[in-house]
C-alpha cells in the first residue's frame, strides 16, 4: 500500500479551509512545490477518520498502520 511505504520530500499539510489557497500559492511559489495540490478536506460525517476517495470513485477508509515501518536500506 503507497500510504504506508516510506516517502522522502512529501508535506501533508491541514490548513484551514480560508487560508487553503494562499498556502498552496506559497508552497507552490517554492522550486519544490510546483507540483503542490489540495487533496482533501476535512468534514463532519468521518470525525477523527481519513475516508479517501480511490481512482474508481469509491471511498476507502484509511487505517492506522498496524505494526512497524519498515526501515529503509539505501
Amino acid at each position: 500500500d503507497p500510504l504506508h511505504v516510506a516517502n522522502e520530500g512529501k508535506l501533508v499539510a491541514v490548513v484551514g479551509e480560508a487560508d487553503a489557497e494562499k498556502v498552496l500559492t506559497c508552497v507552490k511559489g517554492h522550486r519544490y512545490g510546483a507540483e503542490a495540490a489540495i487533496i482533501g478536506e476535512v468534514r463532519a460525517e468521518h470525525p477523527g477518520r481519513v475516508v479517501m476517495r480511490t481512482l474508481l470513485g469509491t471511498s476507502r477508509l484509511v487505517d492506522m498502520l498496524v505494526g512497524d515501518l519498515l526501515p529503509r536500506i539505501c
